[in-house]
């Protein structure tokens, strides 16, 4: 499940909590589309503002509604003893993998990151990704770290962050964490602008913001990389460089709210205070760029 398309739905969150319904339609939506795996609970997901109950819940109902497509669930949290509780309602929840980012406040070392994955993955029953997000967590991981890591019991991926954009430093910067990783061992793409660049530079997949949304669109894009189809990857994703400038802007998660919204496939508001969605005039950009692209009204 490490391999292809791994789509990351949106939560859609309120005051009140979950739209159940809203998200088990968003997960269905991405296994009839046929993605290889689905992120639930991921950065997209909101994974960080929700309740111990809320998470196990949302776990539950992306198993149920994702049809037998794998589910990769986030687990990460501030103290270790929580992530091994959030593991355990996830696993028994039934998903294929977890995904683990160390979230922390106070900053931390090497050996606590470390420590933090030793602790959890010998307690698993299914395979870990190890989620490597400075931007979100600032939380650095050498190469080393990764190698370190990557030896224990049960970890089975790594989700890098974004790759150079110049091709030639890209493949360098995959095939040298490669280099320190057991075959066992996958590496996935994130920052969904630097996908087609990650995948042509020999990444095993790709966590895909914009897939939990519009999966043909990524589905196509993934395939095209797996039939080994360069220049087609890069003009696919050269095509929707404004929708990639407003993530890069604005941050994944806003820009696939609105999206949600857009579509039809979420009500406002849907992310939990004291998050916000776009500015108006954003929004109204967003939607003039997303009809462009043909994406205004279909996946």
């Amino acid at each position: 499940m490490f391999r292809g398309l791994s789509a990351f739905p949106l939560t859609p969150t309120t005051e009140e909590g979950i739209d159940e319904r809203a998200f088990s339609a968003l997960v269905s939506r991405l296994a009839a589309a046929g993605v290889d795996s689905i992120g639930a609970l991921g950065s997209t997901g909101g994974y960080a503002y929700l309740t111990r109950e809320q998470r196990a819940r949302v776990a539950r109902l992306a198993v149920e509604a994702a049809g037998g497509v794998p589910v990769m669930a986030g687990i990460g949290a501030l103290r270790t003893s929580q992530v091994l509780a959030v593991a355990e309602d996830a696993q028994k929840a039934g998903v294929s993998a977890v995904l683990l980012a160390p979230m922390t406040y106070q900053s931390l070392t090497d050996d606590e990151v470390f420590g933090l994955y030793e602790s959890v993955a010998r307690e698993l029953s299914v395979p870990l990704c190890v989620y490597d997000n400075p931007r979100t967590t600032h939380v650095h991981f050498t190469d080393e770290l990764h190698g370190r890591i990557a030896e224990l019991p049960n970890v089975a991926a790594v989700k890098i962050p974004p790759v150079p954009d110049d091709p030639a430093a890209a493949r360098q910067r995959v095939a040298a964490l490669r280099a320190l990783l057991p075959d066992t061992v996958s590496i996935g793409v994130s920052g969904d602008w630097t996908a087609a660049t990650g995948l042509n530079a020999g990444c095993d997949a790709w966590y895909s913001v914009i897939g939990g949304l519009f999966p043909a669109t990524a589905l196509a894009l993934t395939r095209a990389a797996q039939a080994g189809d360069t220049a087609g990857v890069t003009a696919r994703s050269e095509r929707l460089e404004p929708l990639w400038e407003f993530i890069r802007q604005y941050g994944g998660l806003r820009v696939m709210s609105a999206a949600a919204s857009q579509l039809g496939l979420a009500t406002e508001p849907n992310l939990p205070l004291p998050l916000r969605g776009l500015p108006s005039d954003a929004r109204r950009r967003l939607v003039t760029v997303l009809e462009n692209l043909g994406l205004g009204t279909s996946a």
